[in-house]
């Protein structure tokens, strides 16, 4: 046991060592790319600097994973002063993307007629005149995208002019118009970090219903209203309609996960590294996310809410494996705080491959840990195969999303460290049920 233990604590020691020169890297980046944003802004004052990103930076050094950055640019406006009205006009680019969006719904953003300070969001280079009798006409994301795009450019050639960054940290040969966003690779001194840069309404108080129960006891009381007041921020999801973007949301509940005791936010680097390393060949194949494994986090901190459940590493990460297993299997990965929005669909991953992969971590990961060759000894499986039946139950039957149930899939994989009566005795039950289901199945 203690062979087995120093190597999952000597991963995370491996991951650890590197937290400081990764933060260092992701700040020169951001810094490069503040310093044009700062010259953007000067330009044009309706685009904002957002200096609010230490989170973000933390997130970057818990990663192995080379997944895209998001940079936000936000408005310089009262968003609760503009019209946000759910799209009915029933266009297709809004009607293709809601189906991807973690908020049901696509929204026009409209200024009012007899609004008072947002003339400087009626100009023919963000704006769209309308007939409507409550509205002046629409902010539309294309034209938004394309004179932040061109402001962009002029910025980059101003920096570089007058030796604002260093030479080779960025060009505006490399400003790529993508799916509503532009992406922009930027040194970080020996590494290139590519940043996809976003236009985004901030703060509307009057449009964010969170779909799901209050969090569990694994939660702080009142951290769900907390990250709720927040409001909504509204990204493009076509050229006429903006969509809730939780990136911010979902930012603020892993600061509150991170605050908490234990090991959840090393087990997760834990997964990210094996995932990137090995699931995605180093960064090679597609395959899941940073963000997916973010989401796998919060479900864990809800459905695992003791602090025995965060005391052992190796305990830790398997909190979150039986979650994902469970995901893949299942074929749905449900948003935390939108859970009808499924995260596995339209991936276009191969997910049964995906779970074989996790599985084989599951059931023998101290091939996976290895950090150096001399790092080779005999390991027994945990498991025998065929426990993925098992874990399709919740596609069926929504009760068995439970602690009790996740309870019985650690005890399978001898990880089960819980002593409250209570709890023991609710996975009993459900490992009696599930056996009674088997018995009548054969």
């Amino acid at each position: 046991m203690a062979v087995k233990i120093s190597l999952w604590h000597h991963c995370l020691q491996a991951i650890r060592s590197r937290e400081t020169p990764k933060i260092q890297d992701y700040q020169r980046a951001e810094n490069v790319l503040l310093t044009v944003l700062e010259r953007v802004q000067e330009l044009d004052s309706r685009f904002q600097v957002d200096y609010s990103r230490d989170l973000e930076a933390f997130h970057f050094a818990l990663r192995t994973s080379e997944d895209d950055l998001t940079m936000e640019v936000p408005f310089w406006v009262d968003s609760d002063a503009l019209l946000v009205r759910e799209a009915t006009d029933g266009h297709p680019e809004g009607r293709r993307l809601q189906e991807n969006s973690p908020s049901p719904a696509v929204y026009t953003l409209g200024v009012p007629r007899d609004a008072a300070g947002l003339e400087r969001w009626t100009t023919e280079d963000v704006f769209s005149p309308s007939e409507s009798t409550e509205c002046q006409g629409y902010i539309l994301p294309s034209k938004v995208l394309g004179r932040l795009k061109d402001l962009l450019v002029a910025a980059i050639v101003h920096c570089k002019h007058h030796c604002l960054i260093m030479p080779g940290s960025l060009n505006a040969g490399n400003l790529k118009e993508e799916d509503l966003h532009m992406s922009l690779l930027v040194s970080s001194g020996w590494r290139m970090i590519r940043f996809n840069i976003i236009p985004v309404v901030k703060k509307n108080h009057k449009i964010l219903h969170i779909q799901r129960k209050p969090l569990a006891q694994g939660f702080p009381d009142g951290s769900l209203e907390k990250v709720q007041r927040q409001g909504a921020d509204l990204i493009p999801s076509s050229s006429h309609h903006w969509r809730i973007s939780t990136d911010n949301l979902i930012t603020k509940l892993l600061g509150i996960v991170g605050s908490l005791q234990g090991y959840r936010l090393d087990s997760l680097s834990i997964l990210d590294r094996v995932n990137n390393e090995n699931w995605r060949e180093g960064g090679k194949k597609a395959g899941l996310t940073f963000d997916q494994l973010k989401m796998v986090l919060l479900w864990a901190t809800e459905l695992f809410p003791s602090t025995e459940d965060w005391r052992d590493l190796e305990g830790s990460v398997y909190r979150l494996l039986v979650i994902l297993l469970c995901c893949l299997a299942t074929k749905n990965l449900p948003h935390f705080l939108f859970p009808q929005y499924n995260l596995l669909q339209g991936q276009g991953l191969d997910l049964n491959s995906v779970y074989q992969q996790v599985e084989k971590f599951a059931i023998q990961p101290e091939q996976f840990l290895k950090i150096h060759v001399t790092h080779l000894f005999p390991s027994h499986p945990r498991i025998d195969n065929g426990i993925k039946a098992f874990l399709q139950l919740p596609a069926n039957n929504q009760s068995y999303w439970d602690t009790a149930y996740f309870d019985v899939l650690l005890d399978k994989f001898q990880v089960y460290n819980i002593q409250d009566k209570d709890r023991i005795s609710a996975m009993q039950n459900i490992f009696l049920k599930t056996k009674k289901l088997e018995n009548s199945a054969s």
